[in-house]
Parts: structure tokens; C-alpha cells; sequence
């Protein structure tokens, strides 16, 4: 009994020494608090259905989407669609050019696979993209000319590019059927010769004598055949008012000088140039 006691005694010896060396002296006694339960319980929430707020719907729209809208709703409000009008940014040159690009590629695809597509055949088969393209012409051209638009360079630069899309319109075999690009080039024509005339009376006629428009408007006279024969005259006149003060009609028609030969390509034809008459 004596020898198990010790036994007990020397087994246990130590451990109220350890565990007095492992807390601090004099360290309250550490009790064991329950740990906090998270709160299970869920926000309500509004499951009801309601619309989309106007901001979140117009995000969803499509551009094609957007404009048919508010097309429909300027149709059925008119004074909307002044107002829309007053309040939205000027087209500019570079945003109405790419609009027309768009009505030229839908007119180009249109055309079927194979064959001329010069024939009867091509024609009736991309009339109505044709007549889309020919019609948005009509209506931007316009737009830049004065006095809507104020700024000669901003004008020209729009029938330059917009001049372009009639050269690349097709000669058809039908004669008919040319009447569209005839048409198109006689209303061009008209075009660029009120924005010369314009530009003749501003600053001098300083606008002309920048850009090269001579030079442009004398190309696509080339390229249409003699059509812009209108405009060409209209720059002559005004290259004359700014050579001479107080222009006459017999200064106008009198013999042209070498620049004006080459606006419309009769330099080199007929009496030499006259030397320092430009």
C-alpha cells in the first residue's frame, strides 16, 4: 500500500507544477463564454414583378431599336419631334458620310450572283436600295448647304464625299435607268455652285483659293462626264471676281486663263495659255 502510494504520488508530483508554470502568475481564472450565434434570420425582400425604371429599358435598346421609337413617338407627338429637333447635335460631315456608306453597302449586296451588273435584271433587283440610297442623298444634301451651313469648308467637304457615291453608282444598260445618276449629278451640280457663290462673298473669296477645289471639283466634272459643268462655271466666275475688282460680263467670258482651262480640261487645246493671266 506504502509503495503504490508513493507511486501515485511521484505520477502526480509534477502536475500541479506544470500546469501552474503554463498560466501567468496571479491570472484570473479564464471563463468559457458561449460563442454569439449569427442571426439566421433573412431581409425581406420585394418578389413582386414591376417594370424596368426608363434608364435600365433605354440601356436594353438596340441603336435601330432606339430610333424606331423615338420615330414613333415624334410621329404621334409633333411637337416633340421639334423639340428633338432643336435640341439634338449637328450632323457633322464625317457621321453623315458614314450613314450614306451604310444605304451604298446595302444597295451593293443587294445585287444577285453572277450575270452583268449593269442588266435589267440587276436593276430591278436592287430598285429599292437604289432608291433609298438616291433619297437619303437628297435629304442630307441640304443640310450643308448655306445658309443653313454657315462654313464654306464644312460644305464642300460634304459634296466632295458625297459626289463620290454618285460616281460610283453604275451606267446601266437601259437608258431609262440612268436617269436616277443624271439626275443626281444635275442636282450636285447645283450644289456645289451655291456654296461657291456663297463662299465668293465671304472674306474675299479667300475659302476658294484653299483646298484645292479647283482641282476637285474639275475631277469630278471628269468623272461625270461634263455634268458639274455648272459648278465649274460658278468657280470661274468667282476666281475672276477675286483676279479683278468689279467684274463685268465680258471680264468673265473673256479668254480663260491656265487655271481655268484646267477646271475644265481645255488647257493645252486651242490658243496657248496666257502667261500671269492667274
Amino acid at each position: 500500500m506504502s509503495g503504490r502510494k508513493r507511486k501515485a504520488d511521484d505520477d502526480g508530483s509534477g502536475g500541479d507544477d506544470d500546469r501552474m508554470s503554463a498560466s501567468p502568475s496571479g491570472s484570473p481564472a479564464v471563463s468559457m463564454r458561449p460563442l454569439a450565434r449569427h442571426s439566421t434570420k433573412r431581409m425581406r425582400t420585394n418578389i413582386s414583378g414591376r417594370p424596368l425604371p426608363l434608364p435600365r429599358l433605354l440601356e436594353t435598346l438596340s441603336a435601330d431599336e432606339m430610333r424606331s421609337l423615338l420615330q414613333s413617338i415624334c410621329d404621334r407627338h409633333p411637337d416633340i419631334g421639334h423639340e428633338v429637333v432643336s435640341a439634338a447635335p449637328r450632323p457633322s460631315v464625317q457621321s453623315t458620310l458614314e450613314v450614306l456608306s451604310k444605304y451604298e453597302s446595302n444597295f451593293q449586296a443587294a445585287f444577285p450572283f453572277g450575270g452583268r451588273a449593269s442588266s435589267d435584271y440587276a436593276y430591278n433587283r436592287v430598285r429599292q436600295q437604289l432608291d433609298e440610297l438616291l433619297e437619303s442623298l437628297k435629304d442630307f444634301t441640304p443640310h450643308f448647304l448655306p445658309p443653313n451651313e454657315a462654313h464654306s469648308a464644312t460644305s464642300l467637304a460634304f459634296l466632295d464625299g458625297a459626289t463620290d457615291v454618285i460616281h460610283r453608282l453604275p451606267d446601266w444598260d437601259t437608258y431609262q435607268h440612268n436617269r436616277h445618276k443624271q439626275e443626281a449629278y444635275e442636282e450636285m451640280a447645283k450644289a456645289w455652285a451655291a456654296v461657291f457663290r456663297e463662299a465668293a462673298k465671304k472674306a474675299g473669296g479667300i475659302q476658294l483659293q484653299y483646298g484645292g477645289w479647283d482641282q476637285k471639283i474639275g475631277k469630278h466634272d471628269e468623272l461625270s462626264g461634263g455634268r458639274m459643268q455648272e459648278a465649274v462655271n460658278e468657280l470661274r466666275v468667282g476666281l475672276n471676281w477675286m483676279d479683278t475688282p468689279g467684274p463685268t460680263a465680258a471680264s468673265v467670258a473673256d479668254t480663260m486663263s491656265t487655271r481655268q482651262q484646267l477646271l475644265n480640261g481645255t488647257y493645252g487645246m486651242g490658243s496657248p495659255a496666257r502667261v500671269g493671266a492667274w
